[in-house]
């Protein structure tokens, strides 16, 4: 192997390992995750809703779900009551830790789907793009959504970017 092969992969394993959480990054991780779960299960508790909780470390954030049936109206009709359960759960691990937390919470497979949606809406509003070299507008979304629609249309090749205030922030697909 020649020295800049060997420095190319030193390089791209030093980018890998910093990418990846350490073992401390991965503890704090995972205590975020418990304290979500007990608080969310004392919700589910006083609610009388049935679900099983989940958790996970997800890249450099903590991921807990709720799983079962009949949790619809954790979700609400547009995910508006799913964004609000989250932001409750962040302050309740973040009143336990003391520091803020990314945590990322799904209901019934909600986020996982909308994710999904979200980045074949932002390949196929690229695909429209290229084809006719003209900006397009989306619809209003959260941030949670533009990021997955931005990053969807970066590994498309193109470039996006968000405009407007809240609760109208859109993203706007931009030619080359």
């Amino acid at each position: 192997m020649t020295e800049s092969a060997v420095e190319a992969t030193q390089s791209e394993s030093a980018q890998e390992a910093s990418a990846k959480p350490d073992e401390d990054e991965i503890s704090r991780l995972e205590e975020e995750g418990e304290i979500a779960a007990d608080y969310l299960e004392g919700l589910l508790d006083i609610a009388d809703l049935d679900g099983d909780i989940d958790m996970d470390v997800e890249g450099d954030r903590a991921s807990v779900s709720i799983v079962g049936t009949s949790l619809d109206q954790l979700i609400g009709s547009s995910g508006e009551v799913l964004e609000a359960l989250q932001e409750l759960t962040r302050l309740a691990v973040t009143r336990e830790t003391g520091e803020r937390t990314r945590l990322m919470l799904d209901v019934g497979g909600h986020r996982a789907a909308r994710r999904a949606a979200l980045e074949r809406l932002g390949t196929d509003t690229a695909r429209k793009v290229k084809e006719s070299g003209e900006p397009v507008k989306l619809a209003p979304m959260s941030p949670f959504e533009r990021k997955m629609v931005h990053d969807a249309v970066a590994a498309a090749g193109l470039r996006s970017e968000s405009e407007g205030e809240e609760p109208n922030r859109r993203v706007v697909v931009l030619p080359v």
